[in-house]
């Protein structure tokens, strides 16, 4: 289902799975470069099973002429030219008023990205209070370790050590105080199921991992 949520500049566009009304936590999902594709729809149906409320805003909602048709041979290239289109401030904010829908239901709420998706939760957790962040692989990282103190949820990043697009081993130090899992072999956006990304054994460890952060983080008592 979608419904929208207002933003204060515009309304966004919003999925949902599961019951806004229900006692369940929330989780707010934030897409990767390709926007709320099947894949991203695959991971909150799977949180929503788990038991979480899911909420996945259309974060390029701004944006006009966005084509991110799964089959076309430049996809990648489509994507990067779509983000690069993005304002990241206007991001956030939008990112933020979903939070605080999820959070005016009065569950414990939580935040999980992947790639573009990762570094925006993270930042989103900076500037607004959730009860846990899950960040795969975020791409902005980098940008955005200045940051770090400000990030008071407990944290779970997870990173491929053969990921050629981000610097793990310089980003890794910048993130104190988190649980970090890295992935020998895995590349970048290692979870995606698209041949060109997809690490069967990284991805299921990690989400291994993550349902069980997100139980111990969010299952508890609002």
């Amino acid at each position: 289902m979608t419904l929208e949520i207002d933003t204060a500049s515009g309304l966004m566009p919003v999925h949902e799975w599961g019951d806004p009304d229900s006692s369940a936590p929330g989780i707010l999902l934030l897409q990767e470069i390709f926007g709320v594709s099947p894949y991203i729809e695959q991971r909150a149906a799977d949180l929503a099973a788990l038991g979480y409320y899911v909420i996945a805003p259309e974060i390029y909602w701004r944006l006009d002429d966005v084509d991110l048709d799964e089959d076309a041979d430049d996809l990648l290239e489509r994507a990067i030219g779509t983000v690069q289109r993005l304002d990241w401030d206007l991001a956030v904010t939008d990112s933020v008023a979903a939070l605080e829908y999820l959070r005016s239901r009065d569950r414990r709420t939580g935040l999980i990205g992947f790639c573009f998706g990762g570094g925006l939760a993270f930042n989103v957790a900076a500037v607004a209070p959730a009860d846990a962040l899950v960040s795969y692989y975020g791409s902005a990282l980098p940008n955005l370790l200045q940051l770090a103190p400000d990030v008071t949820a407990p944290s779970l990043h997870h990173f491929g050590d053969a990921d050629e697009y981000l610097p793990v081993d310089e980003v890794v130090p910048g993130l104190p105080g988190t649980e970090i899992h890295r992935y020998p072999g895995a590349g970048h956006a290692f979870d995606n199921p698209m041949p060109a990304f997809h690490d069967i054994d990284a991805s299921a460890l990690a989400w291994e991992r993550t349902v069980e952060f997100l139980s111990r983080n969010l299952q508890g008592a609002a």
